[in-house]
Parts: structure tokens; sequence; C-alpha cells
């Protein structure tokens, strides 16, 4: 009997024993304690090959513990298609088409933070469907030169605008159990010579302007990766870089994710190991040439790597710090057991794209009122220009994606009126005729071998005999335009549209001007053309979003995420600072001149006639009342704040929505400072005749600078202004208080 009940209780012993999961795949432990247990089972190899890649796209987990492969994919605007394991080539699947939601110059210019979420949510969805651990996205580099290449992937001039933006857009994408990987960190400010550019900037312009949307990205919004930029600051290589990897980002802003190399960004071991990276990705396969094959062993976080550990020549504790970081990543995404399955190609990921689209579109000039165009006057309309038919998205670099399906601005146009209206089309020019990016091919034949005189002509016999011209021309994602690797050579336009587009008003004086760019343009014709609209890349919905502003189904409220200037020079990076757009093999020192006065800060500061269109800027269908902002006190204390009000009224007859902007003005200062900066805002929606209080909230914070030589943010006790706006150059309301000790 003893014996029977030894065996019994010896098997249900045995039982429970084998029934116990291992800490580290136990959910009811935390992150941490599980990823100890499983570091302290790992072998040297084993966290070595964790922390670099093994294809294109992935990196490797530990396959004795079951812990799962972590694959990357491109955005931040759609989910890239899958390449093959070891080749740049197309795997050619069937099923890796997506939803292509607008540039994130349009996302940044619905001032709309809850649209951000969507968006973020949205695309977090494809990614976790195609079982993506990482979106390789958003980006958050400032606006400093309209030249810039990759603008169009970034959210504008202003940092306290592109920190209000990507915030919700990281919550909505992780809310997948995907991470977001904010990009580039950080000064990734041009494209040519992106690889070998040492930026040489203060700290005041380095802490104001172009850390605070990463520092957002990071404590607000929990981004759970970032992705080091190509460039130098202080001669290190941003992607392993002590100042701005270990100083600030692990240091001063308790980063607790994972650092991402660019893909070919690493460049040294030893500062690999010391400065900060976390995950090497995308180097010339073993680090010296471009192209070997499968030689991911030979990373500089590989076998280089490996062997100075084994000679002792490196802190383990340094790789273990690295792998607690990776773990952590897999353990919030892939072992993440509670993580909603995704779905891709939805009705309401269509949905989601096309009202960011509507909401972004900038009407920036609307004399007359000859937008939106009354369907039941109109009896012909004339599209003229490339970007009428070419599709977008395609080409640009990293973030071209396949589709499934792309709606054109002309078959919005055309799907709109049906057949109440008749739509004519002319090429008007012949731009990029090309339809390939990296093997996904847009199947269209856009070659015209017509001469210029003749798509000239052609296009201003259309445009007389209609009762309303639109021309959609701008840029495109070709090399030299809005694309990776490359910057624009002018702030014209390319393939002589600016002359076409003086033709076409000569011709017909019902003109409407669609500028479809990630970027200012130059417009000599400004003052000749009664309507011009700021259209962006929008995606899928690209059409049907613009259809729904021309013909007024929808009120547009976009505002400018940047300033439009007269001319090239009238930038302050091109004034003051050094650009350089001439290719060279050497380390170029890149100095920004300009410091903090950057967009807006910089024609504030300077001549406000060099402006063709503002900061904040957007026209709508309606008209809006603005009444004098108060405030609830004159004076406050460093550990108080302020509340500033302002009510606004809808004046016109259609509902419509109002980005109600605070700025805040420092009257007296003992460092440099902008004429304002902008500190809140606020999108609101008005039926005809409502009205509105809006209210911000101000502290201490709000009205500091950072002192450079004290390596400290400030709030000097003295008078500020508060300045309610609808732009930086549409001034409101202004109201005083001030800062006491």
């Amino acid at each position: 009997m003893r014996k029977t009940f030894f065996t019994v209780t010896l098997f249900a012993a045995l039982l429970v024993a084998a029934q116990e999961k291992p800490i580290y795949l136990n959910q009811s432990n935390t992150i941490e304690e599980r990823v100890e247990d499983a570091l302290s089972r790992m072998t040297l190899e084993e966290k070595v090959a964790i922390i670099h890649a093994q294809s294109k796209f992935s990196s490797p987990g530990v396959p004795k513990l079951g812990i799962p492969d972590v694959w990357m994919t491109d955005g931040p605007h759609g989910i890239r298609p899958e390449v093959l394991w070891d080749e740049w080539d197309q795997a050619k699947w069937t099923n890796d088409s997506c939803v292509a939601y607008p540039a994130l110059t349009c996302l940044a210019a619905t001032w709309n933070p809850e649209l951000s979420y969507l968006y973020g949510k949205s695309i977090g969805e494809e990614a976790r469907f195609r079982k993506k651990t990482v979106l390789l996205g958003p980006g958050v580099n400032i606006y400093r030169t309209p030249l810039n290449g990759r603008n169009f992937e970034y959210m504008g001039e202003d940092p306290l605008l592109a920190s209000k933006m990507v915030v919700p857009y990281i919550q909505g994408v992780q809310s997948n159990g995907v991470a977001a990987c904010v990009k580039h960190f950080a000064l990734n400010n041009h494209e040519i010579n992106r690889h070998n550019t040492n930026v040489i900037v203060d700290d005041r312009a380095l802490y104001e302007i172009y850390l605070p949307a990463f520092k957002a990205a990071v404590q607000e919004g929990k981004a759970w990766a970032i992705m080091g930029a190509y460039n130098l600051y202080k001669n290190q290589h941003a992607c392993h870089n002590q100042y701005l990897l270990n100083d600030i980002l692990k240091k001063e802003w308790n980063f607790d994710g994972v650092v991402v190399s660019d893909w070919g960004g690493v460049h040294n071991t030893e500062e690999a190991i010391d400065n900060g990276l976390d995950m090497e990705f995308g180097s010339w396969t073993n680090g010296l040439t471009n192209g070997a094959s499968n030689a991911y062993n030979y990373y500089y976080l590989a076998n280089p790597y490996l062997e100075k550990l084994k000679n002792n020549e490196t802190s383990i504790e340094i790789l273990n710090e690295k792998v607690r970081r990776v773990l952590r990543l897999i353990f919030r995404t892939e072992m993440n057991t509670s993580r909603p399955w995704g779905s891709m190609l939805t009705d309401e990921h269509y949905q989601a794209a096309r009202k960011i689209g509507e909401e972004g579109i900038v009407l920036l000039k609307n004399d007359g009122n000859i937008l939106p165009i009354d369907i039941r006057k109109a009896k012909k309309i004339a599209v003229i220009g490339e970007n009428a038919i070419k599709m977008m998205t395609v080409g640009g670099g990293s973030s071209s994606l396949k589709v499934q399906r792309e709606v054109s601005p002309l078959d919005g146009i055309k799907s709109r009126v049906n057949d109440s209206i008749e739509v004519v089309y002319a090429r008007g020019y012949v731009g990029d005729a090309s339809g390939e990016y990296n093997g996904v091919i847009t199947g269209q034949d856009l070659t015209d071998n017509r001469s210029k005189g003749e798509l000239i002509a052609e296009a201003v016999s259309l445009a007389s005999e209609a009762d309303y011209v639109i021309f959609i021309g701008g840029l495109n994602k070709s090399a030299g335009q809005d694309c990776e690797d490359a910057d624009r050579i002018s702030l014209n336009l390319p393939y002589d549209q600016d002359e076409l587009i003086k033709r076409l008003s000569a011709a017909n004086k019902n003109l409407i001007v669609v500028n479809i760019s990630g970027n200012a343009i130059a417009m000599p014709w400004v003052d000749n053309v009664p309507a011009i609209i700021q259209d962006w890349y929008l995606g899928s919905e690209a059409g049907n979003s613009l259809a729904g502003v021309l013909f007024g189904d929808v009120n547009p409220s976009g505002k400018l995420p940047f300033t439009f200037l007269k001319e090239l020079e009238d930038y302050s990076s091109h004034k003051l600072g050094e650009y350089s757009g001439t290719r060279v093999d050497s380390i170029i020192d890149i100095e920004y001149k300009e410091s903090i006065f950057v967009g807006y800060r910089w024609s504030d500061k300077n001549k406000k006639d060099r402006v063709l269109f503002p900061f904040g800027h957007g026209l709508s269908y309606t008209t809006f009342e603005y009444s004098r902002p108060t405030v609830n006190k004159t004076k406050i204390h460093s550990n108080d704040s302020i509340n500033i009000s302002v009510r606004i009224k809808n004046t016109g007859k259609l509902e419509g929505k109002e980005v109600v902007q605070l700025y805040i003005s420092d009257k007296k200062s003992y460092l440099p400072r902008p004429v304002k900066e902008l500190k809140g805002f606020e999108k609101v929606s008005l039926k005809p005749g409502e009205e509105k209080e809006v209210s911000f909230s101000v502290k201490k914070d709000d009205l500091c600078f950072f002192d450079d030589k004290l390596h400290e943010w400030v709030a000097e006790p003295g008078k500020f202004e508060a300045i309610i706006a609808a732009s930086a150059t549409d001034i409101k309301g202004r109201v005083g208080f001030e800062l006491i000790k």
C-alpha cells in the first residue's frame, strides 16, 4: 500500500514538474523576469546570433528555447512586398499587396492626432496580418531644406507638431503587438551624401528642433524600437554614436527598446559594440563590399564580435544588455499571445486611407471661391498633367509599395462626376514614363514621343474649351525628386511645368492647380492662378480623396506642416546654413549655421514678404470668427500653469474644421529666441453658426529654451505673450502674462 502511494505521489510530482513552464515562457511573470531567465539559458553564440540579421529582413531567434525570429518590414506608408531571403529581388508572392496610406507629410497636414492613431492602428493591422515583428517607421526628421528627397516621409518643420502626431501613430501600431521603429535618429535632413555627411549643429538646435519628436516617441509613445541614421554626428556614424544613442537616448531618455541600424549604416565593430547599437541589419554583407551573398556571419556584430568576446577583448555585459533589449522586443511582440491577429486589405483600411487623405489636403488659394466645383453649372472639365494618371505608390525608395489598387486623380474625378460632366484629358508634359521600382511594375505604359510643343498645344486647346481646367502636376517619386538617396536640384517644378501652367492660365481663367508632392515648390505663376491645392502622395485612395475636395463632398481642413518660401535662397539652410548637392566620397562637414531658426522661426525673424504660403496655412469652404483670447491669470509661478481660451465660430454656410494654433512669444531672453513658437493646437469641427471654446494649458516647460552652456532647459522669468492664430502669419489675437520666480 505504501509502495503504491509512493509511486502515485512520484508520478504526480513528475507530472506537475513537466507541466510547469520555464519563467521565460510564463506570461504571468513580468517581461523583465522572462528576459533574465531566457538570457541565462543562452550560449554565447546564440547571444551574438540574435543581434544581427540572417536575411534581408529577419534576424534569428533561439530555436532550442522556442524563441521565434524577428521580421522587419519597410513602412511607413504601407507594408512592403516580400523580397527573396538574400536578394532584393521580389519574391513574387501573389498575396503581398497592401493598402497604401497617404505619405506622412499628408498625415502631419491633418493636424489631427486622432487620425494619426487611426493611421498607426490600420497599418499595424496589416503588418500583423503579414506576420511582421517591426514596422520600420514612422519618420520624424525635421524639414530643413525643401530639396531633401525624403521629406515626404516625415512630419514637417515644427518639433511640436511632429511630436504630437508621432505619438498616436506609435500607439496605434503597437496596439497590434507590432513594434514601431521610429527613424532616422538623428539629423538625417538630406539624402545626397547621407552616408558621409558629418553634421555640425549646436546643442540648442539639437535639443530644441531636431530631437523633440524622437523624445516624444520614446517617453510618450513608448516606442519599442529606434532606427539609427546614416549620417555622422561628432564624427561618429549615427548608428553607433555614443552621444546620440548612449548619452541621450538610453541615459537621458531611459529608452528600453532596441536600436536598429539602417540598412548599410554600420561601419565599425568597436563602435557598434560600445556605442549603443543593438541590432545590425543590411550591412554591405561582409562589411567591406556591396553584394556579397549570405555573408551575415561576417557582419560587424557577428563573427568579428564573437572573436573579441572569446578573446576577452570586450565585456560580456555589453552583449547581455543588447540581448536583453532584443528579447524584450520579442516578448512584447512575437511572444505576446494576447496580441490581435491583424487584417489586410479591408474596407475599413481603405476608408481610413481616404479619410486621412481628404483631411490632409491643403487648400492654399481660392480666389473668387472657384472651389468647390459646382456640378450643376459645369458642363466640361479639362484635366491636364501627367500626375493625373501616374501611379505614385511605386518608387521613392524603401517606401515603394505593391498595392492592390490605386485610384488615380483622373479616375477619381471621372468616378465622382459620373456622366453628368464631360471630362477630357491631355498629358501636357512628359515626366518619368517608367513604371518599375525594385521589381514592382505598375503595368502602365506612359510612353509618349510627342514634342513639348505638341503636348502644350493639345493641353491649351482643351483648356480653352472647358468650363474648368484642373492641372494635376508637381513632383513624382523618381530619383532627383521625392525619392530616397537623392535630393532635388531645384525648388522649381520639373519638366517645364511652370511654362505649361502659364499657358493654361492664359487660356482659361478657371484654372485649378493641384500640386502633388512631399515638398514645397516655387510658384512663379501664383498670381495668375485663382485656386491652388497641395495634394501630397495620397496612396490607394488618392483620386477619391482629391475628388471629394474638388467637388465639395469634403470641406478642406488641412494645414501646411512646413513653410513655402518664394525662392530656394529664402530658406535658412541655403541662406545661412550649409548644404551640398554634389556627391563626394569622403566625409563632408555640413554645419547648420542657422541653428534654431528653421522654417517659420526663420521667416518670422527675417523678411516675411518672402513667404509664399506660411506654416499652418490652409483655407476652408466656410469662414471662422475668433474671439479675443483670454487668460485665467496674468502671473504664474514655475510650478503653476495658465489657461488660454478663445471662442471660435463658424460664420459660413458649410460645416467645417479649423485648426486653432497657439504660439508663445518670449518678450525678453538672455539667449536669442524665435519671435514665436508653436506650443499647442486643436482641430475643431463646427456646424454653420456653431461656436465652441478652445482652451490650452501652458506650463513652465512650454516656456523653456535649452541653454547649451548649462546643458539644461531654462524657463527665464519675465513677460510672455500667447498668440492665437490660424497660421504662422494669420494672427487672431494676443494676450500677455508673466512668469515669476
